[in-house]
Formats: structure tokens, sequence, C-alpha cells
């Protein structure tokens, strides 16, 4: 007898109508949902980059400059460890290729080698949690004749590419999103690398220079001993640099390499205008920061201080009295748009490494509007085949295949929309697949009745017969599928995921619908006509 407990029916109309709820805003043009009363989900499918237009830009780490990066901070740290009481005398501690060298009394090698071991030498990765031994930051290479070079070590480099990756998409993800755009996607790409795509963006340059920009930002003081003449033959002491200024008239400025503050203490950077009208940006730090820049102007007043952001001077200005407040003012030549966007880069904070360009690419909304148009024609025709199909071989029963496909298509949409998911044209292509895998458990079930029915066995028996040897094979043929789709998410990007995302969910449904609601409709249907045979 077909019997179909209570659960299952209360199921099936409750997931229905919770699917068919959180859809409803897909059937709203874009503009019309904010005006949904309040109880109304508000959230539909988003267009991705290809259909709705935008900027895509595949940006890659800079490791050459996080290497040389690391490497100026080793030979810092090496020359205050050799200086430390007693010290190690040393010459020529420079910075050669991908090491850190110096030469040192022969004498004093095993003590040098022992202090550089104690102080700079520490675990990494996961041996830096359990303090263990195993891979190391550094690897230390020294002479009997005195010469010490340092290394940074494969696992250093590795864990430091890993850390400036992550560190990096949440950086560029709040810059973009500061400018109000919505959809953005900022994906991990391969080891180094990361794709960002912004839908709706059609000025990538701008993008671009947002992502682009290190933006850090750090106080330092001019060195004034160093004259114009010196700066120019690059007679500069080691301890200070010369940077080129935001002020043509100066051409460089020599400052000190040590940083009094850095842009890690900002709290709050917004674009403003000063007494004169002139853009500004007005900063404030944390306490910390307050108390560094407080101190740092009152030990230093009557001298100037330099602004610095990547590397590059944007103002040189005297301190004329302590700066005890914590916040202050950034002057140079912005206009309105320079001035936000400067705001933006520090708010959301410094890259912890130069992001090169790899790949740029725009795509007009005049493209997306056509594969739009071309994907909902693809759809609706590959929609209306099936269910001619299925109406045509099996009657009846294929009517309630149809409806089975319209609830999960319905289930479909409502899903994607709770994600927040983005529609690509892949996505539609995975949504049409969709559609003929949803009948294929279907499909399998009414063979499976036929084959029992040509048995000799009555109708009832058929049916259930039917749902509960093809059950197996759907659930093998889909899980199949579901674990593809998760290689081409985990592997894939851009639209190969929106690909796999709509793949999966449309898998997961279409096996709620073609069995359950297929199972239910079946039911209804028998007990209502009792019939000796199926229509199949």
């Amino acid at each position: 007898m077909v019997r179909v407990s209570q659960w299952r029916v209360i199921l099936v109309l409750v997931v229905t109508a919770i699917g068919l709820w959180f859809s409803l805003p897909n059937f709203f043009p874009e503009h019309q949902r904010a005006s949904l009363p309040g109880f109304m989900p508000k959230n539909g499918v988003s267009l991705g980059l290809d259909l709705r237009g935008g900027s895509h830009l595949l940006q890659e780490v800079d490791m050459d400059a996080l290497k040389k990066e690391r490497l100026d901070s080793l030979a810092d740290d090496l020359r205050t460890t050799l200086r430390n009481k007693p010290s190690v005398g040393y010459t020529g501690l420079a910075v050669q290729g991908d090491a850190v060298v110096a030469k040192v009394d022969p004498a004093q090698v095993e003590e040098a080698r022992s202090r550089i071991t104690k102080e700079l030498v520490k675990p990494v990765g996961d041996n830096a949690m359990t303090g263990g031994g195993g891979a190391t930051n550094y690897a230390v290479a020294t002479t009997p004749a005195g010469d010490i070079s340092i290394r940074l070590s494969k696992e250093l480099i590795a864990n430091e590419q890993t850390r400036a990756v992550n560190q990096s998409i949440e950086v560029v993800r709040k810059r973009i999103d500061a400018l109000g755009t919505k959809e953005t996607s900022v994906q991990r790409q391969g080891e180094g690398r990361i794709i960002v795509q912004v839908p709706g963006e059609g000025d990538p340059e701008r993008i671009k220079n947002l992502i682009n920009a290190t933006a850090k930002l750090t106080f330092q003081m001019v060195d004034e001993s160093v004259s114009s003449a010196d700066a120019a033959s690059g007679r500069i002491p080691p301890v200070s640099e010369a940077l080129p200024s935001e002020n043509p008239a100066e051409g460089v400025v020599v400052v000190k390499k040590r940083a009094l503050v850095s842009g890690d203490d900002l709290v709050d950077a917004q674009p403003s205008f000063d007494q004169y009208g002139e853009s500004v940006v007005s900063f404030r730090f944390n306490s910390r920061g307050a108390r560094l820049f407080g101190q740092a102007t009152q030990v230093n007043v009557g001298k100037r201080f330099a602004i610095v952001l990547d590397g590059k001077v944007l103002s040189a200005p005297v301190i004329r009295e302590p700066i005890l407040g914590g916040s202050g003012q950034i002057s140079g030549s912005f206009n309105v748009d320079s001035a936000n966007d400067l705001a933006v880069l520090l708010r959301a904070g410094a890259l912890p490494a130069k992001l090169n360009t790899i790949e740029q690419r725009t795509v007009g909304p005049e493209l997306g509007a056509d594969s739009i148009k071309a994907g909902f024609v693809a759809t609706i025709v590959a929609g209306i085949g099936v269910i001619v199909f299925m109406a045509l071989v099996y009657g009846l029963f294929g009517v309630f295949a149809n409806v089975a496909l319209i609830a999960n298509m319905i289930l479909l949409m409502g899903i994607m929309s709770v994600m927040g998911a983005s529609l690509t044209l892949p996505g539609i292509a995975g949504i049409i697949l969709t559609m003929g895998m949803a009948v294929d458990a279907n499909v399998l079930i009414y063979e499976r009745m036929r084959e029992e029915q040509r048995a000799g066995r009555n109708a009832a028996m058929a049916i259930d017969s039917g749902f509960n040897r093809a059950l197996g094979t759907i659930l093998d043929a889909n899980i199949t599928t579901v674990l593809a789709a998760a290689i081409l998410f985990q592997f894939g990007a851009g639209p190969v995921r929106g690909f796999a995302v709509t793949l999966v969910i449309g898998v997961l449904t279409s096996v709620f619908t073609s069995v359950l609601i297929s199972q239910c409709l079946i039911a209804w249907w028998f007990r209502v006509t009792k019939p000796k045979s199926l229509p199949i």
C-alpha cells in the first residue's frame, strides 16, 4: 500500500513555503526591494561580474619586496644584537642578495653565533606555538675567518606569504567596502594571488590604485644634520634615508629610518578641510599612539618631522608645540577625491606587502545585459524542453515531476538569496544542468515502476518498489556530483566557483523535490483514484 507518513507531508509543505518566502524578493526589481514591508526578506540573488559588468583584477603579492623588507629588518636587529654589551666588533654589515652579512673578529665568532641564535633565531609555523624544535625563521652560517651570513628559511618565507595573502584579502575587502560598493568578491587564488571582482564599477584604474597602495604611514624625524649637497651626493648616515617629497620644490627629504609612530596606531581617518579651505585628512590615534606621538613632539619642539606614506614624504612641518591630543591633520596636494581615498586607505590599514596587478579586465554593462538575455532565453528553452519531454514520455507522472521541478527552482533561488550568492553566467549553466539532474531522478524512479509493473506487480507495489529501489542509485549519482562540485569550488575561482555553488545547491534540492515531493503527489493521487494499473 502506498503510504506517506504525516511528517513527510508537513516537511514538504514547510520547506517549500520557506523557499518560496525567501525567493520572493527575486520577483521584484532591485530598486523596489528596499520598499518592501519590514517583515519580508530583502535579499535577492545578486548578479555577478559577467552579468552586471564591472572590474576584474588579479593581484599578486610582491614576495621580493616582502623578503627585502624582512632582510632590512633583520639587518637592524643584527646590528642591535652585536652592539649589546659586551659588544661584538663588526664591519661590513649589509644586505647582500638573499642574506644579511657581516664580518666579526675571528676570536668572537662563537660569541656572535651564540648571541644571534639566542636572540634572533625563533621557531616558525607550528613550532612557534609549541616552542619545540624543528623549523626556524633564520639559517645562520659562520666561518672561522669571522664571516657571518643569515638567510630567511624556506619555512619563514612560506609562512610570511600565507600571512601576507590572508591579511591582504582583509585589507582589500575593507578598502573596497568603504567605497560603498556591494557584492564585491575578494578571493585567494593559488599560493600568492588574489582575485578582486567589483560588479558595477566602471573605473578599474581607481580600484587598482586603491588596492595597490601599500598605505604604510609613518611619522619620522627629519635628519637636519645632512645638507642638501650631502643628500644629492648620497652621503647619508646608515641610520637615515633619502625619500622623495610630494613638494616638487623640496626634491628629497632625508629622514631618520626609525619611525616614531606608525599608522598601525590610527583608529580613524576622515577627509576634511583646513582653515584655508584646502582638502586635508584628519587622523586620530589610539591611546598608545597618542602617548608615543605626544612624547615624540614634546622632545622635538622646533624640529621637523616627516609624514611618510609608502616611502614618500607627504609633508614635513616644524613641531611648534607638543601635540598631546592624539589627533592631527595630513596636508598636501589633495583634492576632495584623493583626500577621501587616502582616508579610506588609512582606515582600512596597511598592506603587509605590495600587490602587483597581473591581469586587469573590464566587463561593460552592455555585455552583461546581453549575457543576462542569453542566459534567460537558455533557461526558458531548457525548462520548456524538460517539461514537455516529461509530460510526453510519462504522462500524468511527468506532470508530477514537473511540479517537483518548479518547487526545485523555487528552493534553489530561496537558498541562493539567503546565502547572498552571486549569479554568474556559469551559474546559469549550473541551474540548467540542475533541471536535467532533477528530472533524472524521476526518470530512474518511473522506469523502475515500469519494470515492476511489467513483472506483474500491482500498482501499489510498483510505486513502493520504484521509490525504494531507485533511491540508492539516486544518492550514489548525486553524491559523486557533489564531490566533483566541491573540488571545483576548492581549486577553481570566480565563475568556476559560481557554477560549483549552484550545482551543489541544485543537487541537494533536486533530491528533496524528486523523491519527497513526487512521492507525496503520487501517494495523494493513488488514494483519490485507487487505480488498478499505473498510467506510465
